[in-house]
């Protein structure tokens, strides 16, 4: 039988409230609020604290605080790779992220879902899925990325943006919903 993590990572309705879950999600709440805290020019500790929340990066992230997130575990992050204030991402379920991406502040990224019946979600279960952020990507300021999004390689999304559907390569994308304003000519 699976466990709620292995529910969890394969897009199943799971229950958030696993004591794995719970202990998992903890540490990394605990991780972000000592990250969010540590004094700005403290760059050699930032450094570790961010490689321990987040442990699968590349080279050279930056990240200004304060930064939320679920769990770290679940995000994959390319090389030069920054994000402004007040980011969050909610990792239930992979956060892919690839090299030379931007990102405005209070820009938010969702896997997790809830149920449409009202039933299945006052059970307390979610389920979720991934978010994949192609290579040189830049996301303005405010905008939300939904569950099961693809942003293309060489996309900027326009702030305030709601991203709902997968955007292709090369676009300008801008709105709520987001849609694809004009190709960008590389």
């Amino acid at each position: 039988m699976a466990t709620e993590k292995e529910k969890m990572l394969a897009g199943e309705l799971y229950l958030p409230s696993d004591p794995e879950l719970r202990a998992l999600s903890d540490q990394a709440h605990r991780r972000c609020q000592e990250y969010n805290q540590c004094p700005a020019l403290d760059y050699e500790k930032k450094a570790a604290l961010l490689k321990a929340l987040i442990p699968r990066q590349g080279k050279s992230l930056y990240i200004e605080g304060p930064f939320f997130c679920d769990y770290g575990i679940n995000i994959v992050i390319g090389d030069n790779v920054f994000f402004n204030f007040n980011c969050t991402i909610l990792d239930t379920m992979l956060v892919t992220i690839g090299d030379h991406c931007m990102f405005g502040p209070a820009v938010q990224i969702y896997t997790p879902l809830h149920p449409m019946k009202a039933a299945e979600r006052n059970s307390g279960r979610e389920y979720a899925q991934p978010v994949v952020i192609g290579n040189n990507v830049w996301v303005g300021g405010n905008a939300t990325i939904l569950p099961g999004v693809h942003i293309g390689d060489n996309c900027v999304i326009g702030a305030g943006s709601v991203v709902t559907r997968s955007i292709p390569a090369n676009s300008f994308a801008a709105g709520n919903p987001a849609r694809v304003i004009k190709v960008i000519d590389q």
